[in-house]
């Protein structure tokens, strides 16, 4: 499979995912926010970091940034598109993801490992993973904290778009365990064709267990599959 990380300035978990992708034997490419054509990709990652230092608004400079357009083209198209953290916040600003990601409950940056429960894997994104796997993930964001309006929601969760909620160890899903206070525990969303995943933990981090564990690695098994 081929992939396309794209790179922006602040970016700071291009090269991690880069990694990750390369460790399964993608055929990465890492593409410079200001060009104008995409590399064919299979799938296409927006990543983690703080793009423009999070000025003006999380993910609202880069969703202008010249291949955002083909990023978007391709994703109405069918492509995978991945966002992780800040990528999911720029998924939000360029309109492939409906919602919005506001400032931590707590109104404090998080950094820390926290849980999450596989609510759906009948999808690209999560096949490898069983229905209610519990996976400890890392997180590191200041604008976490999903929200959206009544009819969006109920569209969300009676069609399946949420893939993955904040839970505790043993898989409760609580207000305890809901790190950021996003609606309904939500830690990641699919648009309508669920070829679109935003998410805020890093499955990224956790893809090797010298480093951490392998919990996110099967995300990326699950798009080779």
């Amino acid at each position: 499979m081929k992939s396309s990380v794209i790179v922006f300035p602040g970016s700071n978990c291009d090269r991690d995912i880069a990694i990750a992708l390369e460790k399964l034997q993608f055929k990465n490419s890492m593409v410079w926010h200001k060009e104008t054509e995409l590399p064919k990709s299979d799938l296409i990652v927006l990543p983690g970091g703080f793009s423009y230092g999070d000025y003006l608004r999380s993910g609202a400079i880069a969703a202008k940034s010249n291949i955002l357009s083909e990023v978007v083209d391709a994703g109405k198209k069918g492509a995978l598109v991945l966002g992780i953290c800040n990528g999911f916040q720029i998924l939000i600003e360029c309109g492939l993801l409906k919602g919005a990601l506001l400032r931590n409950s707590g109104l404090k940056f998080i950094s820390k490992d926290i849980f999450v429960k596989v609510i759906s894997n009948k999808n690209k994104f999560f096949n490898k993973y069983q229905s209610e796997e519990v996976l400890k993930l890392n997180i590191a964001h200041n604008e976490g904290n999903y929200f959206t309006n009544k009819e969006h929601l109920k569209e969300l969760e009676d069609n399946d778009l949420i893939p993955i909620k904040y839970c505790n160890e043993k898989g409760e899903i609580d207000s305890n365990s809901n790190p950021n206070g996003s609606i309904n525990n939500i830690a990641g969303i699919f648009n309508n064709n669920k070829n679109i995943l935003g998410m805020m933990p890093h499955p990224e981090r956790m893809s090797d267990k010298l480093l951490s564990s392998e919990d996110g690695l099967p995300l990326f098994l699950s798009l080779i599959n």
